[in-house]
């Protein structure tokens, strides 16, 4: 007997034959997440309008409900129960629902909300989940945000919807840093954007007069880093996204490229372009600037990625004649090769629950984003097609976003997701076409 359903994903991946996903809750309901050959089967759930005291709160409420519903359904593992069937009409925050009424339209989840706009403006936001069968309320929160930033509460709500159900954090409340590609194919003008994660509130960090490429966000989501030719050499970049204050790493004497910040958001790790036309690895510290030289070979090393807890790095090099992956430790020292399929290997990233890395695949003109345990072992392809690039993951570390480009004289890239079973594809709208994602961490 428990307060709220507890469950862990065992597993979510598309090997796996059958599993089933068991919340316990009170008076033994059960409610259920099955995969069968990695297919989801999702768990059924309804979320009405948000209650509201006037009329403005009303329409508030059905906008904060419409974007509850819509992240649950692209996560892939819930089925939302279009509000034309309910039966009941939700007019009371604080009174249980009529249970029978949701169960015959085949709810096993219920969401109630109401919003609020206090005295000073301010967006006030609650919700309840019931499990239907046990009849029991399973979690409830209350959220709190500026007006301006209205949207979160229904980020805030899913994301905790999502950890009651599943146990896993959400995702929702996130933002995506990107390249925003603009005009005809072959003078395209790629600008910084960033946006929620669902595609909203975009908003343009750079100009377009400069080329910029592979953005990143730091730990604590307020900083990226990215590569610039704002100076006419490729230099790498750090960003502050609350000032709009950027600053150059260092004026190097050949280009520097591909950074990523450090778990604990203190070290910047890139690439640097050596005399040979090689380029090895370096981290600076970002407190005293001093710069440590992490690889030394004539091959191209590039592309590196902290595991979670900072120890070691992973990276791609074509030190043995082709693109693959390698691990090292994070402090420099020899290298193991983790890739060994017939193909080349780029772009490779460290999931945040450190158990999978993701990378880009490329063989006989076919471009796949897949997975692979950080031993090499496990290799499972997600997702593929013409041009499929740039893996970025969400802070859960269940969903992978990329870029895929599309061929013709008016084709360019497109945002997808993907989740680990490789099923639940989904694009990501832009106003544009769009390359180059990262996810951020959850926001505070």
């Amino acid at each position: 007997m428990h307060d709220r359903i507890k469950a862990r994903l065992a597993s979510w991946l598309a090997w796996l034959a059958c599993v089933l996903f068991a919340f316990a809750v009170p008076a033994q309901a059960v409610l259920e997440v099955q995969i069968t050959r990695g297919r989801v089967q999702p768990v059924p759930v309804a979320v009405p309008d948000f209650i509201g005291g006037n009329a403005d709160e009303r329409l508030l409420g059905g906008k904060v409900a419409d974007i509850i519903r819509d992240n649950l359904a692209r996560s892939g593992l819930f089925r939302v129960i279009d509000p034309a069937a309910y039966i009941e009409r939700i007019a009371a925050f604080d009174k249980p629902p009529q249970f029978g009424s949701w169960r015959v339209i085949e709810a096993q989840a219920l969401v109630v909300g109401q919003v609020a706009v206090l005295p000073d403006g301010r967006v006030e936001g609650a919700f309840r989940l019931w499990d239907i069968f046990a009849q029991q309320q399973i979690v409830g929160l209350r959220f709190i945000t500026s007006k301006r930033e209205w949207r979160r509460i229904g980020h805030k709500i899913s994301d905790a919807v999502y950890k009651a159900v599943t146990g896993d954090e959400g995702y929702f409340d996130t933002r995506i840093v990107f390249i925003d590609e603009s005009g005809p194919k072959r003078k395209r003008v790629k600008r910084l954007a960033i946006m929620d994660q669902d595609g909203f509130n975009l908003r343009y960090l750079t100009d377009g007069r400069a080329l910029v490429l592979t953005p990143r966000f730091s730990p604590a989501a307020q900083r990226i880093t990215y590569l610039s030719y704002a100076t006419g050499i490729p230099r790498v970049y750090i960003m502050d996204l609350t000032t709009g204050r950027r600053q150059m790493i260092g004026e190097f004497p050949n280009m520097s490229f591909a950074p990523r910040f450090s778990p604990d958001g203190r070290r910047l790790v890139f690439s640097l372009q050596e005399e040979n036309g090689g380029s090895n690895l370096y981290v600076m510290d970002l407190a005293t600037r001093r710069i440590t030289k992490l690889t030394d070979t004539p091959a191209i090393d590039t592309a590196p990625s902290y595991s979670p807890d900072g120890r070691f790095i992973v990276f791609e090099s074509d030190r043995e004649g082709s693109q693959q992956l390698y691990v090292m430790p994070a402090a420099g020292g020899p290298a193991k090769r983790i890739s060994f399929g017939r193909a080349r290997y780029s772009t490779p990233v460290w999931s945040p629950r450190g158990d999978y890395i993701a990378f880009t695949r490329m063989r006989k003109g076919r471009f796949a984003i897949g997975v692979m345990r950080p031993d090499g072992s496990g290799e499972r392809i997600l997702t593929e097609g013409y041009h499929n690039e740039g893996p970025t993951w969400a802070p859960n570390g269940r969903i992978i976003m990329f870029f895929r480009d599309r061929r013709g004289p008016n084709g360019g890239p497109r945002l997808y997701t993907v989740d680990l079973t490789g099923y639940n594809e989904r694009i990501v709208p832009t106003p544009n076409f769009a390359s180059d994602p990262a996810w951020s961490p959850l926001l505070k």
